[in-house]
C-alpha cells in the first residue's frame, strides 16, 4: 500500500515538472504582462505564478481531464485582480513600472486585454471569470486598445524646428 502511494506521488510529481517545463515561461510573461513589470525585474509577476502553481499542484489530483494550463491561467487572473483590489484600493489604481507597454492602463484593463489577447481567452469565458458581462468586457478591452494605441510618443517638432533643418 505504501509503495503504491510513493509511485503514485512520484508519477504526480514528474508530470507537474513536465507540466511547469512546457508552461512556466508563457505564464511568467502574462504575470509580467498582468503586474506591469519590467520582465527582468519582476518580483511581484513571480511571486503571482508561484502562488498559482502551488495551487494547481494542490489540485493536481482532482483535475480529471481539465486542462492544468487554463485552471493556472485562471488562478493567476482571479489573484491578480483580488491582489489589485485589497492592495490598490480597486481595480481602477496601481503602480506599475514606468517602462512597461501596459503601464498607462489600470490593473482591470491591463487584465482584460491580456486575457483576451495575448492568452485568447474568449469574451464570454473572460466575462465569467470576472465576473462582467461581455459587452463590459468588450468595452473595457476597446477602451484599453484605444489607451495604448493613441497614448503620446512625446512632444510633436515644432515648426521652427521643421525650418532649421538644412535641406
Amino acid at each position: 500500500m505504501r509503495q503504491r502511494h510513493a509511485s503514485r506521488a512520484t508519477r504526480r510529481a514528474r508530470e507537474f515538472e513536465a507540466f511547469v517545463a512546457g508552461a512556466a515561461g508563457r505564464l511568467l510573461h502574462t504575470a509580467t504582462l498582468l503586474t506591469a513589470e519590467a520582465p527582468d525585474d519582476n518580483p511581484r509577476a513571480r511571486r503571482l505564478l508561484t502562488l498559482s502553481l502551488a495551487h494547481t499542484y494542490a489540485c493536481w489530483d482532482r483535475l480529471r481531464g481539465e486542462d492544468p494550463y487554463d485552471r493556472t491561467r485562471q488562478y493567476l487572473a482571479t489573484r491578480f485582480a483580488r491582489g489589485a483590489w485589497h492592495h490598490y484600493g480597486g481595480l481602477g489604481r496601481s503602480r506599475p513600472h514606468p517602462a512597461s507597454p501596459l503601464a498607462p492602463l489600470t490593473p482591470q484593463e491591463r487584465l482584460i486585454l491580456v486575457l483576451r489577447l495575448y492568452e485568447g481567452v474568449a469574451e464570454e469565458q473572460t466575462a465569467a471569470l470576472l465576473g462582467l458581462s461581455t459587452e463590459r468586457v468588450r468595452a473595457i478591452r476597446h477602451r484599453a486598445t484605444t489607451t495604448l494605441l493613441h497614448r503620446s510618443r512625446g512632444p510633436a517638432p515644432t515648426a521652427t524646428a521643421a525650418k532649421a533643418v538644412p535641406s
